[in-house]
C-alpha cells in the first residue's frame, strides 16, 4: 500500500522584493503511513503552514514533490 502522505526534498522558498529571499521549508523528507495520524509542532514562522499548503496543492513547492495517497 503506497503511504498516505509522501514529501520528497520538499523546500519553499518565498522572493521579497527588496529584501533577501525567505525559505520556510528547507528540504523536507517525511513518509506517513495510512491511518497514521501526525501533527507539526514548532514555534511561530517555522513552515508548519505552509508545508500544509504544500501537501494541500494550495502552495507550489520551490523545489521537491509532495503527494498524496501515492
Amino acid at each position: 500500500m503506497p503511504p498516505a502522505i509522501e514529501l520528497t526534498q520538499l523546500s519553499k522558498t518565498y522572493a521579497k522584493r527588496g529584501s533577501p529571499p525567505l525559505q520556510a521549508v528547507a528540504d523536507l523528507n517525511l513518509t506517513v503511513p495510512p491511518g497514521q495520524v501526525i501533527g507539526f509542532l514548532d514555534p511561530n514562522g517555522a513552515g508548519k503552514t505552509t508545508t500544509i499548503k504544500m501537501i494541500c496543492g494550495l502552495v507550489e513547492p520551490t523545489t521537491g514533490h509532495a503527494r498524496l495517497n501515492g
